[in-house]
């Protein structure tokens, strides 16, 4: 970002802070971290705090160390650099609508290009007013169709476009005001279920696997957000040739390995949910279906390049033994594995004044996310393995029925959408079932069985 520009920053829902006489202690971020802040940085957070306006070369080190981690999130408003003729779109195109099509282009007429690249398409797409057709005569998925794109591209931003998805011409200087800031790589809008009468379409409007959700991030892996769709990216051009666009040969998942390159590449990647676009859902039960089952299939893939970053379970030893404990049955013991972790975790804190009470936080916190993925994991990802055990246990499966059920009910509880709580957790545990059995297709096909093994710190 330019010195001198103001820029505004939102704290993170992980925000907590503790003033002492020697200093302030935060703990915030994605994982939670806790940061020791000399008294000086006091009225910094303050202001961070109360939603003020930040000069941009003020307090340089503690902005960019909350922002890289994810403490703090930027809102930058407008772009001093970069207007929308700036960019060029690539949209990758398999027999899709030219009347789609055509509505999409009309809504992008303040780009300098619309490139739509026809993947191989049965009929060849026609000619669409105010875009480029470039054909592939075989078909390579969304992968390679976006790299054939942006082979032609001369300007220095490229936005990735899916053809089924509405792009909202407002947030355009939302957007591209993060590229001012030259570490920015990528910037993702949310996107968002589009609306429909449909059960499918309604559970979608707060389970799309496409929508992150309504707080900003930085985008890496094993954070809140790891991953965006390129269902809608916007994305520097030489940060993306430096490290070689899509990898062509993943069929899914593509999207997620380019993010987690560009991040080991030195590219901050963003996530900005200020601008919405819609994506429309899958028509019906079976298109979800195996929709699910292909994201799920990529986790292979995505292991064999980045090992560790796709586990279905990552957590530490002692929540592990907290949650097996109170699976059990042994209540007792599970509280006093929990204290024994906070007392541990106290001491390595060492210096800090009031490690108690940040001990007792990171620990509780860490716990209660701990439950949630062991949780998932035993009925997404690992759904196989405990189906043959609650055939031979009944504690196996009150503790599967509550793991199944009770993160839908809370969903449902906290979201509200238009479906009913039963049909709204059926779905929501076919989904996880869909995801899981793509995992296991997965790792049969590759004989990998990485991306179903847990990562134990």
């Amino acid at each position: 970002m330019a010195r001198g520009v103001v820029v505004k920053y939102v704290i993170d829902s992980s925000w907590w802070r503790r003033r002492s006489t020697d200093g302030e202690t935060l703990v915030a971020g994605s994982p939670a971290k806790a940061m020791r802040l000399r008294a000086g940085a006091t009225p910094l957070l303050d202001a961070l705090e109360a939603g003020a306006d930040i000069t941009d070369g003020v307090s340089d080190p503690i902005i960019d160390r909350l922002v890289d981690n994810g403490a703090i999130h930027p809102l930058p408003e407008e772009s001093q650099r970069f207007h929308a003729s700036d960019v060029t779109v690539v949209i990758p195109a398999h027999n899709e609508s030219a009347d789609v099509l055509g509505a999409l282009v009309t809504s992008l007429s303040d780009v300098a290009r619309v490139i739509i690249v026809d993947d191989g398409s049965t009929p060849p797409l026609p000619t669409i007013d105010g875009a480029e057709i470039v054909r592939r005569e075989t078909s390579g998925g969304p992968g390679a169709a976006r790299n054939t794109g942006l082979m032609s591209v001369t300007t220095a931003l490229v936005l990735f476009v899916d053809a089924d998805v509405t792009w909202d011409p407002d947030g355009w200087s939302t957007l591209l005001a993060h590229f001012d800031h030259d570490r920015i790589g990528a910037v993702a809008p949310r996107v968002a279920s589009e609306p429909g009468p449909t059960v499918l379409a309604r559970y979608e409007v707060t389970k799309s696997p496409l929508d992150l959700g309504a707080e900003p991030a930085r985008v890496r892996a094993r954070t809140r957000v790891s991953y965006v769709p390129a269902a809608a990216l916007l994305a520097r051009t030489n940060a993306l040739r430096s490290i070689g666009g899509f990898d062509e040969n993943l069929r899914y998942g593509e999207d997620v390995d380019l993010v987690w390159r560009l991040d080991d590449n030195g590219a901050l990647c963003r996530y900005e949910p200020r601008v919405t676009v819609l994506h429309r859902p899958r028509r019906s039960f079976r298109e979800a279906w195996r929709q699910r089952v292909g994201y799920g299939s990529a986790a292979t893939g995505l292991h064999q390049r980045h090992p560790g970053h796709v586990a279905p379970l990552r957590v530490n030893r002692w929540s592990i033994a907290a949650w097996g404990a109170l699976a059990a049955g042994h209540a007792l013991v599970a509280v006093a594995t929990t204290a024994g972790s906070i007392v541990l975790l106290a001491r390595k804190l060492g210096n800090f004044s009031d490690r108690i009470p940040i001990a007792v936080r990171l620990a509780g916190l860490g716990n209660a996310h701990a439950g949630r993925l062991i949780a998932s994991a035993l009925t997404r990802t690992w759904w196989p393995i405990t189906l043959i055990v609650c055939l031979v246990s009944r504690r196996a499966r009150r503790v599967a029925a509550i793991a199944a059920v009770a993160p839908h009910l809370w969903s449902w509880l906290t979201e509200r959408p238009d479906l009913d709580p039963i049909r709204y957790s059926l779905l929501g545990i076919a989904d996880d079932v869909a995801y899981g059995t793509g995992v296991w297709k997965g790792a049969i096909a590759a004989r990998n069985a990485g991306a179903l093994a847990p990562t134990i710190d």
